[in-house]
């Protein structure tokens, strides 16, 4: 699953997450598609409003760089 998979799986959208980790709604579009990279401060409070899992945590946003 992805991360945009996993914001319509919690029934919110993009513009709603990037409005709560304080991102405007393209930055949050690029950093999605790869463009650009999340801050550790956007992993974290993403990782509070989506209630996601440490498992979560590591599959959409340092999968790349796992075994």
């Amino acid at each position: 699953m992805s991360l945009k998979e996993a914001i319509d799986k919690k029934g919110r959208t993009v513009t709603w997450l990037a409005n709560e980790i304080g991102i405007s709604r393209e930055g949050l579009h690029k950093k999605i598609r790869g463009e650009t990279e999340f801050k550790a401060s956007e992993i974290v409070r993403i990782r509070e409003v989506l209630y996601l899992t440490d498992c979560e945590v590591k599959a959409y946003f340092f999968a790349k760089y796992s075994d």
